[in-house]
């Protein structure tokens, strides 16, 4: 009698869902799935059913269904624990079990397509939304990679051309994590999976039209083959409109594709104006946050916690505004910001504000390549007695000399430390290349009264924006911002 419970619950799902009959040889091109999945023939894809158990039965005020035997029993069993929306509590193992499909995406996107908070997707490949198309994913949806490396490496990939429509809300963000996370929709701390736990998948990348500065208009983007010209970003429309990316929380990327390359938590390649970047966290990517390589789209409100490198990188004359972010280290991260200029003969500057970087080992910020960018309202805390501030070599030197770097209202917070970098001479630093001398930059052009040690904090980062939403705010990393 019990199975025949689970079995109509389980007829009951997916009677929902078209499914492809043994007979039906032609749909999907044949394509059939692994034991326990069905195909859904309106899209082609596997899918996983963890039905609702028991037939939806509910149990009496003071009692729970035990999914196990589809029983009523007393609420106190397992210690009076239950289970957040979308799983049901097992009483024999006393666990919480899935009841929410997971739909296998193991194709690219060809056609404006929606994925719901109803379902988990789990990525089998890198997944690209084509140019022309749209993906679209609601608020509260979950988005999990399976473990790859190399050509197998999972991400999701919105092409130039192609669009995505991730928006999300504070109260129910969209979060991009791996196979090995057992979360689900309605919950934003995860279960199982520790906080620090990186490389499990790739990452999210949006490529567009807006021009960079490289040696072609358009280029491949780092972490993916050269064989897939899906990868290729670059143009010569500024106002390039890739879609939407607001409160999302991208989580335990940065697989690594080749020797050295990894994939960014989150990269934007060629992104223009017409794209929106809003209330963003990037948690424990092996290689970099968020990367920006050129493109002039503007970013707001965005989160960077235990990196493997830096936390915000910057390349090939980007041109957009970064407004208001944090920074928190973890015990593998290198740079807060590594700011590079351009790659090609194309120039552009770009601004950074109102931040607030709490950092551990590694460098405060380091200006390379000739970059030119405005870095206003900074707050850095935390850093170790090595840590500096650098102008890594005459190109640089020389473009703050010429007024194409400007540094006001930056703090940095040293009363943790005894010795090492304490002053702003001795944090702040002009270096140079092979066999370059130094251009005695602050002697010609001092730096600005407005940049200043300090034991309490003027600017930085507004963290009201990450309440709630973020898994750093739920676990308690934003504690020590002002």
């Amino acid at each position: 009698m019990e199975k025949f419970k689970n079995l109509l619950g389980l007829l009951m799902v997916v009677s929902a869902i078209t499914f492809v009959s043994c007979g039906d040889d032609e749909a999907c091109d044949g394509k059939t799935c692994p034991s326990g999945q069905i195909l859904d023939a309106n899209t082609c894809d596997c899918v996983i059913v963890n039905p609702e158990p028991c037939d939806g039965k509910t149990c009496p005020a003071g009692q729970i269904l035990d999914a196990s035997t589809c029983n009523c029993v007393d609420q106190s069993v397992c210690g009076g624990k239950t289970c957040p929306d979308g799983q049901a509590l097992d009483v024999s193992t006393c666990e919480c079990v899935n009841t929410t499909a997971e739909v296998i995406i193991d194709r690219n996107i060809i056609e404006n397509e929606t994925w719901t908070p109803e379902n988990i997707y789990i990525l089998a490949t890198r997944v690209t939304v084509e140019a022309g198309a749209t993906l679209t994913i609601e608020p509260g949806t979950i988005i999990k990679g399976e473990a790859g490396s190399e050509a197998n490496a999972t991400a999701l990939l919105i092409a130039r051309g192609g669009k995505i429509n991730a928006d999300g809300t504070a109260e129910a963000p969209i979060i991009f994590t791996s196979v090995a996370d057992e979360i689900v929709s309605g919950q934003i701390e995860s279960p199982n999976l520790p906080v620090d736990i990186s490389g499990l998948w790739g990452g999210v990348i949006i490529l567009g039209n807006a021009p960079i500065s490289a040696d072609a208009d358009a280029v491949q983007i780092e972490g993916i083959p050269p064989s897939d010209q899906n990868g290729l970003y670059g143009g010569t429309d500024a106002a390039d409109n890739s879609g939407v990316l607001r409160y999302v929380s991208i989580r335990h990327g940065g697989t690594d594709i080749g020797e050295g390359n990894e994939i960014n938590g989150l990269t934007l390649g060629g992104v223009g104006t017409g794209t929106v970047i809003d209330h963003v966290e990037v948690v424990s990517n092996v290689d970099d946050g968020i990367e920006f390589f050129g493109g002039s789209v503007d970013a707001t409100n965005l989160l960077v916690w235990g990196q493997g490198d830096d936390a915000y990188d910057c390349d090939q004359a980007y041109t957009g505004t970064v407004d208001n972010f944090i920074y928190i280290a973890g015990s593998e991260s290198d740079h807060g910001l590594e700011l590079d200029g351009p790659e090609g003969s194309a120039t552009g500057s770009f601004t950074l504000k109102n931040g607030s970087l709490k950092g551990l080992k590694g460098e405060y910020t380091d200006l390379r390549s000739k970059v030119e960018c405005n870095l206003e309202n900074l707050y850095y805390f935390s850093f170790s007695s090595d840590s500096d501030f650098e102008f890594d070599n005459n190109g640089v030197s020389q473009n703050y000399l010429d007024g194409k770097i400007n540094l006001t209202n930056l703090e940095f917070n040293t009363s943790h430390l005894t010795e090492g970098n304490l002053t702003i001479d001795d944090i702040i630093l002009e270096k140079t290349g092979d066999e370059e001398m130094k251009l005695g930059i602050f002697g010609t052009r001092p730096l600005d009264a407005s940049i200043q040690v300090v034991t309490m904090p003027t600017v930085g980062a507004d963290k009201s924006e990450f309440s709630g939403w973020s898994l750093a705010d739920v676990k308690g990393e934003l504690a020590d911002f002002n």
